[in-house]
């Protein structure tokens, strides 16, 4: 085992595709910056993700038409 320092892995910015320092000395790892950072979570938060998934025939309410009222 080396007791050095090493360089940081750079890996891929999953917001803007740069490169971005993944290591502790990053505060926005795995982004490359705040910006990135913060569209990606406002992409969250406005629930810009998804995950298809199939109803559970076994709940009632997860069955297509079953909504509640507003």
């Amino acid at each position: 085992m080396s007791g050095g320092v090493t360089d940081p892995r750079v890996i891929r910015c999953p917001g803007c595709g740069g490169p971005s320092a993944y290591s502790p000395t990053n505060a926005y790892r795995p982004f490359c910056s705040a910006r990135c950072k913060n569209n990606d979570f406002g992409a969250w938060a406005s629930e810009g993700y998804s995950v298809a998934a199939e109803p559970d025939l076994e709940d009632p309410d997860a069955l297509p038409g079953n909504t509640l009222p507003h």
